[in-house]
């Protein structure tokens, strides 16, 4: 019994622990302090708890059937609320930081906050709610944790355009949509699945691999930027 309760333990935070790795890694030229990247992503594994609350309240107003009900589900329960929590978890602690200097950063610290809670949550499902069932953790790795990473590029991504915004009404559309937007895609991915429709279901990998492109895209928008910073920085102490 605890053999396999380990087993599954380590199943659920296998693809968690890769992902923030991979973030890290990603910041080649001016990498986040471990310390506060580590204080993101367990407050992101606690926030599993108001979260839980959240969404237990709000299913009960779920007066809704079939596809409504799963819209409510999928959009309000789980995508408003997760992303919320998730987004505010960042807003409190790395957004001020003066560690937080180019554009980047947003998507590495939001991250870490998503994984902190994907993490968690996939315990819950893959240790506790179906530990019987051995496909869980091979879905949840492949397609859920990756997804909440994948949210996560889209809420950074808006954050630090948030940051760096130079007018006020810029900084509170981004500042709005860096919820919103990731929120809609959460929805969105979880609407699909909820919904029980085949020609719903069958749009789930084209939407997977929509994630993927838009997100690649906003990162790599980033990453070329902070290599950009890194250059300019490097030829001016050439220079000296």
């Amino acid at each position: 019994m605890l053999y396999m309760i380990t087993r599954l333990f380590i199943i659920a935070v296998i693809p968690g622990i890769a992902l923030a790795l991979s973030a890290y890694l990603t910041d080649r030229y001016d990498r986040e302090p471990i310390r506060l990247l580590m204080k993101v992503f367990i407050l992101g594994c606690l926030s599993v708890i108001p979260t839980a609350i959240v969404e237990r309240f709000l299913i009960s107003f779920n007066v809704f059937g079939g596809l409504l009900g799963a819209a409510y589900q999928a959009f309000i329960v789980a995508g408003l609320t997760e992303e919320f929590f998730k987004r505010e978890i960042v807003l409190r602690t790395a957004f001020k930081s003066h560690d937080f200097d180019e554009k980047l950063d947003g998507i590495i610290y939001a991250a870490f906050s998503a994984l902190g809670f994907a993490t968690v949550e996939n315990i819950m499902y893959v240790v506790f709610r179906f530990a019987t069932n051995p496909h869980i953790g091979l879905y949840r790795g492949v397609f859920s944790v990756p997804a909440h990473t994948l949210f996560a590029v889209t809420m950074g991504y808006y954050l630090s355009l948030a940051k760096f915004a130079q007018k006020d009404i810029t900084y509170r559309y981004y500042l709005r949509r860096s919820w919103i937007a990731p929120a809609m895609l959460h929805g969105t991915f979880n609407f699909i699945l909820m919904s029980n429709l085949p020609v719903l279901m069958t749009l789930f990998l084209p939407f997977v691999a929509y994630l993927w492109v838009i997100n690649l895209r906003k990162l790599n928008k980033f990453y070329s930027e902070s290599r950009n910073l890194f250059k300019v920085e490097y030829d001016k102490k050439n220079r000296v």
